[in-house]
């Protein structure tokens, strides 16, 4: 599936803006059937939870119905007309008029439908979506659902972030030509100063190709024939962290051989290479250590919903204190982030939306008894059967991005549990399968060590999320540093494979200050993050730090999270605290580089 884009052949017509919105049950039994009847709006893109101030539609659990009238421009008579969604959090129904034209679980990934039978070209046509946030035991994220004594169904899940819910990505009317690219693939390498591109591409109904490569000023530098095949562009200008260069590969779909063109499609791409290599990590063959963070889409108001506006800001964020990359935790962004970051030098570990496979985290960090965390009634085989769907999507959508560096496929399963093996193994097998040019990890929970780890031998990266000097160790950041460099070295001599500190932080309240080693203070998040960085600069495997979080963000959890999670460097508005100011004057002397010199 291809992203929309505007082409000599394909037109686009965006639907943002604003629907007619209700809650499942607050109109008729079949809201598709007419009009909405309601007169509630709401925004899309955005989350619907924060718009409202009505309580129950931000605790509603179920579906939801938005609604809008469309009108498809007249010249497209010839053409198929498309809906795109960029997202429906979590399964979306699309109803045009009356019919329903498509149906699509997973929240974070496009799906798309051909409504040409249905439409006529200069008519309106009434667009209904129904958007279910419900989490189960096998949906990604899972949960479960409990009914209180009143009567109201209540969400529960594992992961510490809100369930935001709704169309928070963009909605896309596009028209596109009956025989044209349905799928490109473009994979680089480097041969001296030369770069090879290898692409495929999969057309509506077997067609002829052609291909151009075009370099950023527009000049053709190289082309080549058929659906399938390799071009080679001399002196090239790779892809680099910080420096970013894109061509884009004109793929020309044909009415016959020598044909006249009946569909044309750029798809743009960067020269680069990624590999692992011992304890190192590679780009473009040369060492390169990760500063950055794990991010949310989370923003007031917005929600999850996308933004330019932050999207813009966040990045000159870290421009301005010196990150380099970041982990789409825990779940694909936006494709509008990925290719900012494709643009901008900004480098991307991309992660699937497997966050809360592990019961354990029910125990607590004392480890009480819990239910298995892989079972027949808890996540099983169709648990699995959708991740590997979310695998799927994940990497059809964003493989032809030079930022994305790794593929993550979850973070903080249960790796140490009976079971996780049979899990994943198959997993990690589809995800090489579908891609085997980048490399492939998980984000290791703090139950999982390097002695009881079940599936970290299946993994390119070693990716730890630890939390010493916070949930374990409190206040006592010496004993806190010394936890931090003996499990790395014990993960390093185990695996001998890079690792990353995939998460690490501390909470910390603005405006809260000690003269002392408090928690909570903004001096103690300061002082923490110090005392982790000596670690890792002290051992060699350390490939990475990735801060949690770049920005506080909101969660369920009312008693332990207030107001959210504070571990962020800068406030959910976005102004820094004082660690932001010390980690800048440690990431922009790094420069990419490990810290000491050791390679």
């Amino acid at each position: 599936m291809l992203k929309p884009r505007s082409t000599p052949t394909r037109e686009l017509t965006n639907l943002d803006g604003l629907w007619r919105f209700a809650v499942d049950g607050a109109t008729g039994e079949e809201p598709w059937a007419g009009p909405l009847d309601t007169r509630l709006e709401a925004a899309v893109p955005a989350s619907y939870n924060d718009l409202f101030t009505d309580t129950a539609i931000r605790d509603h659990v179920g579906w939801v119905w938005y609604q809008r009238v469309v009108r498809v421009p007249r010249g497209w008579a010839e053409e198929c007309v498309i809906v795109r969604f960029d997202a429906a959090t979590h399964h979306g129904k699309v109803y045009v008029d009356d019919v329903i034209v498509a149906e699509h679980r997973g929240g974070y990934t496009p799906f798309e439908v051909d409504i040409t039978e249905h439409v006529c070209c200069g008519e309106e046509f009434r667009l209904t979506v129904g958007v279910d946030n419900e989490l189960t035991n096998v949906t990604l994220p899972p949960g479960t659902i409990t009914v209180t004594q009143d009567g109201r169904r209540q969400q529960k899940y594992l992961h510490d972030f809100y369930n935001y819910a709704g169309l928070a990505r963009s909605v896309w009317l596009y028209s596109r030509p009956a025989v044209h690219a349905d799928d490109i693939t473009v994979v680089t390498d480097l041969d001296g100063t030369a770069g090879t591109v290898e692409y495929t591409v999969r057309t509506s109904v077997p067609a002829p190709v052609r291909v151009r490569v075009l370099d950023a000023t527009g000049a053709e530098v190289a082309a080549g024939g058929g659906a399938k095949g390799a071009v080679r562009i001399e002196d090239v200008t790779p892809w680099r962290p910080g420096a970013a260069y894109l061509y884009g590969l004109v793929v020309e779909t044909l009415s016959g051989e020598g044909g006249e063109v009946v569909d044309s499609y750029t798809q743009p791409f960067g020269v680069r290479t990624v590999e692992v290599s011992g304890s190192r990590f590679l780009i473009n063959g040369q060492p390169f250590y990760f500063t950055g963070f794990g991010k949310h889409e989370d923003t007031p108001i917005r929600g999850k919903g996308h933004d330019d506006a932050y999207l813009v800001h966040d990045f000159q964020l870290m421009e301005w204190i010196g990150a380099n990359s970041f982990r789409t935790s825990h779940y694909p962004y936006a494709e509008e982030v990925l290719e900012f970051a494709d643009r901008h030098g900004i480098v991307v570990i991309d992660e699937t939306a497997a966050v809360g496979l592990n019961l354990a985290v029910t125990g607590g960090l004392a480890g009480r008894p819990h239910q298995p965390t892989f079972s027949a009634e808890t996540f099983n085989d169709d648990t699995r059967a959708a991740h590997a769907q979310d695998i799927r999507e994940l990497v059809t959508r964003d493989k032809n991005h030079p930022s994305v560096v790794m593929w993550c496929v979850a973070n903080e399963p249960s790796s140490n549990e009976e079971g996780a093996r049979e899990y994943f193994e198959p997993l990690v097998e589809l995800i090489r399968a579908l891609d085997h040019t980048r490399p492939v990890s998980y984000a290791a929970v703090m139950f999982a060590t390097s002695e009881n780890d079940r599936i970290a031998d299946l993994f390119d990266v070693i990716c730890l999320n630890r939390y010493y000097g916070w949930y374990v160790a409190t206040g006592d950041l010496a004993t806190a540093e010394t936890y931090v460099e003996g499990d790395l070295r014990a993960w390093a001599d185990r695996f001998g494979k890079p690792i990353i500190m995939s998460e690490y932080g501390a909470d910390a309240l603005p405006g809260l200050h000690s003269v002392w080693d408090l928690p909570w203070t903004e001096e103690y998040q300061c002082a923490y993050l110090e005392a982790n960085h000596r670690a890792f600069d002290r051992v060699e495997a350390v490939v990475g730090e990735h801060v949690w979080n770049f920005a506080d963000f909101q969660t369920s959890d009312g008693i332990h999270r207030v107001d959210g999670n504070r571990k962020g460097v800068f406030t959910r508005d976005r102004r820094p605290k004082a660690a932001a100011r010390e980690l800048r004057k440690r990431w922009r002397g790094l420069a990419g580089c490990k810290p000491s010199g050791i390679a």
